[in-house]
């Protein structure tokens, strides 16, 4: 899982309610072994021309006591 936060934004982007700040974004985004193309070893990442691509990605947070 790849985390992308918003510490690039200096609160230069307008969006919905104003303008977007560092702390402001963060993205959890699902994906395959990283560097893929570029290991024989590792599983292809190519999807091929009428070949489907499909993905579910659960994400559950909980709090323990």
């Amino acid at each position: 899982m790849q985390v992308y936060t918003g510490n690039a934004l200096a609160g230069q982007f307008a969006g919905y309610g104003g303008l977007y700040r560092q702390t402001d974004a963060v993205t959890l985004e699902t994906q395959h072994f990283p560097d893929s193309p570029n290991e024989p070893g590792f599983p292809s990442t190519a999807l091929k021309p009428g070949q489907i691509f499909q993905s579910t990605t659960i994400d559950r947070f909980g709090v323990r006591r």
